[in-house]
C-alpha cells in the first residue's frame, strides 16, 4: 500500500512569483518535504508521507493554493514564454502579451492548452488538446484542436485575437467535453452559436520550424544581462536550495522563475552586480551546472523512477560510446496513455497483460516525421527490444540521423554548384545503406556476396543485404552519382 501522496501545483504557463513559489516551498518543508520536481508541463510536483499530509494541507488552504493530490483533472498551461528572449524572440509576441494570454484565463482549464511562439523549438507545439501558436498577423494566433486521447491535429478555421483566447477555449472545452462534437466541423459550428469573438480568417498554414534545442543549462549572457538555467540529473530540486533562489530573486527585484518542459528552471534578468550572489547560492548546496548536451535532451513522464533509470543507463551507453545527437530529442514512455516530447520515442509495452498486473516487458523504438519532435507522425524503427538491446538500436536511428542530414546538406551544395559545371554529367544509380552508408554499385557488383559485375540492384535477390551492417535491401537508399563531376568537388 502507498504510504505517500503526489501533489501537483500548476504554474501557468511555466511562470512562477519568488513569493508565490517561496509560500509553496515553505509549506512543504513544514510537511517534511525536502525536494521537489518540475514537470513536463511546467507544474510543481512533490510527493508527501500520509502522516504529514495534514500540515501541508493547511498551510496550503491557508494561503489560497490550489493543488491536486494523486490526480490530473486541471492540466497546466503549458507555454514557450521560458525562452522568451533568451532563446528567440517573435517578431511580435513578447513577455506583455505571454501575460495578457494568460489573464484571460477566468477559469482551470480541463483540457491542455498550450500557447506558443511559431519561431522556436524549445517548447512544443501540439502536445495540447487546444494548441495557440502564434500567426505572422500581429496579435492573432492559430489554433489547432486535438481530441483527447487522439494523434489527429486540426487547425480551426479562424486566428484568434489574444484577448479572446481564454473566452473561447473555455466555450470549445465545454463542447468538447459534452461529446457532442465528434469532428472539426461540427465543433466549429457548435461554437460560433455560442460565442461571437474577434477573429481573422487563417488563410495559410502554420510552417513547423526546423527543431534545434538550444543549450539551456548554466550562465548565459543576453543583451546587458545574464540568465541562469537549471537542471538536476535526478530531477529533484532541493528545497533549501530553491528557497534560497527565491530569497535571492526578492532581494535583486527579479519577478519571475519559469519552469521549462524539460523539468528545468531559467532566470532571467540577473544583472552583473550580483552574478557572483547566485555563483555563491550555486557553490553552498553543490549545485552543479554544464551537464552534456545530449543529457539535457530527454524528457520522462512525471513521477515515474522507471524511465528516469532507464534514461540514465541509456545516457550513460551515450557517453561511453562519443554518440552524435546534435538535433534530437528522446522521449521515454512506460504508461501507455501519458504523453512525451521527442523526435525519438521509446515506449515500454507488457508482453503478457493479467488484469492489472503486467509481466514481460519489451520496447518499440519510433521516430517523428522528418525527426521533427512537433510532428504528430511517428514511424516505427524496431519493435519488441529487450531492455538491454535499445541503446545500440538508438545508437544505429542516431547514425540514420546523421547520414541523412548529410545527404540533405549535400544536396544543398550542389544545387549551390556553379551551374557551368553541372551542364554535362552522366547520371547513374548507387545505393546506399542508410545506416552505415555502405553502397552498392552496379558497375561493380558485390564480390563479397558473389553478386557478378553489371547487375543491376533490381536483379539482386530479395535477401541481398549490405555487406557491412546486414542492413535489407529494402533499406537501402537510390542516390544519383555523377561521374563526370565527381572530380569538381571538394575534398
Amino acid at each position: 500500500m502507498r504510504d505517500y501522496y503526489n501533489i501537483k501545483i500548476n504554474l501557468p504557463g511555466g511562470i512562477a512569483s519568488p513569493g508565490y513559489l517561496k509560500d509553496i516551498l515553505t509549506a512543504a518543508w513544514n510537511a517534511n518535504v525536502r525536494k521537489v520536481r518540475f514537470g513536463s508541463r511546467q507544474q510543481l510536483l512533490m510527493s508527501v508521507f500520509y502522516e504529514d499530509m495534514r500540515f501541508l494541507e493547511k498551510d496550503l488552504k491557508k494561503s489560497g493554493i490550489f493543488y491536486e493530490m494523486n490526480t490530473d483533472r486541471q492540466p497546466n498551461i503549458v507555454s514557450s514564454y521560458c525562452g522568451e528572449e533568451v532563446f528567440r524572440t517573435g517578431q511580435w509576441l513578447n513577455a506583455n502579451e505571454y501575460h495578457s494570454v494568460l489573464d484571460t484565463f477566468d477559469y482551470d482549464p480541463a483540457l491542455k492548452i498550450n500557447i506558443s511562439d511559431s519561431n522556436q523549438s524549445f517548447t512544443p507545439f501540439f502536445t495540447g488538446n487546444l494548441n495557440f501558436i502564434s500567426s505572422p498577423e500581429p496579435h492573432f494566433w492559430y489554433l489547432y484542436v486535438r481530441n483527447k486521447q487522439t494523434n489527429t491535429v486540426y487547425k480551426w478555421n479562424d486566428l484568434v485575437y489574444t484577448n479572446e483566447i481564454g473566452r473561447l477555449a473555455k466555450v470549445i472545452e465545454g463542447c468538447m467535453l459534452s461529446g457532442d462534437c465528434c469532428g472539426a466541423e461540427s465543433l466549429h459550428e457548435a461554437v460560433q452559436k455560442k460565442i461571437r469573438y474577434v477573429s481573422q480568417p487563417a488563410l495559410q498554414d502554420l510552417e513547423l520550424p526546423s527543431f534545434t534545442l538550444p543549450y539551456y543549462e548554466g550562465f548565459n549572457r543576453y543583451e546587458s544581462r545574464t540568465w541562469l538555467g537549471l537542471y538536476r540529473r535526478d530531477e529533484q530540486f532541493p528545497i533549501e536550495f530553491l528557497l534560497d533562489a527565491c530569497a535571492l530573486c526578492l532581494k535583486t527585484r527579479i519577478g519571475e522563475i519559469c519552469i521549462t518542459p524539460w523539468k528545468s528552471l531559467v532566470i532571467k534578468g540577473i544583472e552583473d552586480q550580483y552574478r557572483a550572489d547566485w555563483s555563491n547560492i550555486l557553490g553552498k548546496h553543490n549545485i552543479n551546472v554544464r551537464h552534456a548536451a545530449n543529457e539535457l535532451a530527454w524528457q520522462t513522464e512525471d513521477h515515474n523512477e522507471d524511465g528516469a533509470s532507464l534514461k540514465n543507463d541509456l545516457i550513460h551507453y551515450f557517453d561511453k560510446n562519443d554518440m552524435r545527437t546534435f538535433g534530437l530529442c528522446f522521449g521515454i514512455q512506460t504508461k501507455a496513455k501519458s504523453e512525451v516530447f521527442g523526435s525519438v520515442l521509446i515506449k515500454k509495452r507488457p508482453l503478457l497483460q493479467i488484469g492489472q498486473l503486467s509481466m514481460f516487458h519489451v520496447y518499440d523504438i519510433y521516430y517523428t516525421e522528418n525527426f521533427n519532435p512537433n510532428s504528430r507522425t511517428q514511424l516505427l524503427f524496431e519493435k519488441g527490444l529487450y531492455k538491454i538491446h535499445v541503446a545500440a538500436q538508438l545508437e544505429k536511428l542516431c547514425r540514420r540521423f546523421n547520414n541523412q542530414r548529410s545527404r540533405e546538406n549535400f544536396k544543398v551544395s550542389l544545387q549551390e554548384t556553379d551551374e557551368t559545371k553541372l551542364a554535362i554529367k552522366i547520371v547513374e544509380f548507387i545505393y546506399q545503406c542508410p545506416d552505415c552508408l555502405t553502397v552498392y554499385d552496379p558497375e561493380y557488383g558485390d564480390a563479397t556476396q558473389n553478386i557478378a559485375p553489371g547487375t543491376a540492384f533490381e536483379d539482386l535477390p530479395e535477401t541481398y543485404c549490405c555487406a557491412l551492417c546486414d542492413a535489407g535491401k529494402a533499406t537501402m537508399i537510390a542516390t544519383e552519382l555523377n561521374k563526370s563531376t565527381l572530380s569538381e568537388l571538394p575534398a
